[in-house]
């Protein structure tokens, strides 16, 4: 199998992988949606609301908001021993928040919140918790944990998860009559023909979404569009909890282990 970056920055990385099995490249997929932990608030204790929104209502947006869980992970403990054990002090940690809106109507935010963990805080400082008018005031306690994906999608890292197949654009020269036939060039919703000098060209085949637009609006059939075997490209896109390269390299870690558990457990079938 060979892996090559193809974009990557904090939030983002796209990969090119070759010579692996789809299953595989979808295993790493799903393992980024679901199973890959982050930091989430888990439980609110309010001390204080009297605005226009429920304890409820406002504990399930707070449950939404992307904590940063980079250091986390090596801080907490894991989510199968923490999610029923309010007690044990690796599993959580606190965010408070006291706001009291008095001559004017005031938005309470993210960034308002003060943790007990400065590794782990809203990764956003401006997503809207509730409004509260003159004379109102709001002040909880919020416990955060380690949780995964399949659990509740607030633990899921990922906003955008996919892979393709890698596309594979082919033009017969000898049939093409450019620019007469340059329409294959205009209907391509992701721009990856050009036309140069009376010839059409591949500009960014990896743009290509294989929707075949060309192939039905070349009337002298001279475009076949279909795919790369055993090439494909992985798209991660992250919610800010954790970088982007952190993610996939997490996802493979958790699938190493459960191909070894598999393995341990079939070697025992072998030897009884």
């Amino acid at each position: 199998m060979d892996v090559e970056v193809l974009e990557h920055s904090e939030r983002h990385i796209k990969l090119l992988i070759k010579d692996a099995p789809l299953a595989f490249v979808n295993a790493i997929r799903r393992i980024c949606i679901a199973e890959v932990p982050s930091m989430a608030i888990d439980y609110v204790y309010f001390l204080e609301n009297n605005s226009p929104l429920y304890d409820e209502i406002i504990a399930h947006r707070l449950g939404l908001i992307p904590l940063t869980s980079d250091r986390a992970l090596e801080k907490y403990g894991p989510p199968e021993e923490c999610r029923d054990n309010e007690e044990r002090e690796d599993c959580y940690t606190r965010l408070y928040l006291e706001v009291e809106a008095k001559d004017t109507t005031k938005v309470v935010y993210s960034g308002d919140m003060v943790s007990d963990d400065e590794d782990v805080k809203p990764v956003y400082d401006k997503i809207p918790i509730v409004v509260l008018g003159p004379g109102q005031k709001i002040s909880f306690e919020a416990r955060a944990r380690l949780g995964r994906g399949k659990e509740h999608a607030k633990w899921s890292p990922v906003s955008v998860a996919v892979h393709k197949y890698v596309p594979k654009i082919t033009i017969d020269y000898a049939k093409c009559r450019a620019p007469e036939c340059s329409k294959c060039v205009s209907v391509c919703p992701k721009k990856v023909l050009e036309l140069n000098k009376d010839k059409i060209i591949i500009k960014d085949v990896l743009s290509c979404n294989i929707c075949r637009q060309c192939v039905k609006a070349c009337p002298f059939n001279a475009i076949k569009v279909s795919w790369e075997e055993g090439k494909y490209v992985l798209y991660i896109e992250s919610t800010g909890v954790l970088r982007s390269e952190r993610i996939v390299l997490e996802a493979a870690k958790i699938l190493r282990e459960k191909a070894g558990k598999l393995l341990s457990e079939l070697e025992k079938v072998g030897d009884s």
